[in-house]
């Protein structure tokens, strides 16, 4: 009898640890049901290597969305990045959308870097002011070509 309480004690145990493990990476990961609470913008990069869905968008650091879809289009060749924005948020709408990078081993987020304008973007608007992210081999095979060939 004992035996049998005790494997009882311990999956509950596990069964316990397992459903707190699945509410804590969904609130790490900003799962919710639903977009109630953001609001929905869109931008155009040249290229949006290391960013995808679920990526974080970013504001003086904080996190304050996530980009919901990334898809090419066939006219610009450009990537179009739908992201959400928390609805407390109001962005200039001259407002700079970066691919931004966490360090030379983190991986990349969408930052918004404000401008001054005393307009704000609403929903469904675009961001024109876009960077890509910088490519680090690009970087040093740049260097390593000015390094070699520049001298003479």
């Amino acid at each position: 009898m004992s035996e049998n309480a005790t494997e009882v004690l311990v999956g509950g145990a596990v069964l316990a640890a397992a459903v707190g493990f699945f509410f804590y990476a969904g609130q790490i990961t900003g799962f919710n049901s639903g977009n109630s609470g953001n609001y929905p913008l869109t931008a155009s990069f040249r290229s949006a290597d290391g960013i995808g869905v679920g990526t974080d968008v970013r504001l003086a650091g904080v996190r304050v969305g996530s980009v919901l879809s990334l898809d090419l289009n066939p006219e610009t060749f450009r990537a179009d990045v739908d992201f959400s924005v928390s609805e407390g948020i109001e962005v200039p709408d001259d407002t700079q959308a970066v691919i931004a990078s966490e360090g030379l081993l983190g991986g990349n987020f969408l930052e918004l870097v404000p401008g001054g304008s005393p307009f704000n973007l609403a929903s469904g608007d675009e961001v024109y002011e876009t960077q890509s992210a910088v490519s680090l081999t690009t970087l040093i095979l740049r260097a390593v070509g000015g390094a070699t060939g520049g001298g003479q």
